[in-house]
């Protein structure tokens, strides 16, 4: 994985109409909060719980790493074709305020 790949999709999910991704490294940022990483393994991306246990039983994505931050699951993403998708999934996700909170 290349500091390309993170560059890519952030330029994507920009065009999607979501300005407030950034990109620091390999890690991708909504609103100031990470919701997706670039790995050696793949897309590291932060989804609801249900959505990343659906995407693991089907063996779409793999257990990501436990470190805390997740507002859901971390899963890894291995499949390129999925990518966009899975972190455009993560973005709103993570954008999202919580329930109960104004938007």
């Amino acid at each position: 994985m290349t500091e390309l790949d993170v560059d890519t999709l952030q330029i994507a999910l920009t065009e999607d109409g979501d300005l407030d991704v950034t990109a620091d490294g390999d890690d991708l940022f909504v609103q100031g909060r990470r919701f997706a990483r670039v790995t050696s393994q793949g897309l590291v991306v932060d989804l609801p719980q249900a959505r990343a246990a659906d995407l693991v039983a089907r063996g779409i994505a793999a257990p990501g790493p436990s470190d805390g931050t997740a507002r859901g699951e971390w899963v890894v993403i291995a499949d390129r074709e999925d990518w966009h998708e899975l972190a455009s999934e993560g973005r709103d996700f993570v954008g999202e305020p919580p329930v109960g909170h104004d938007s």
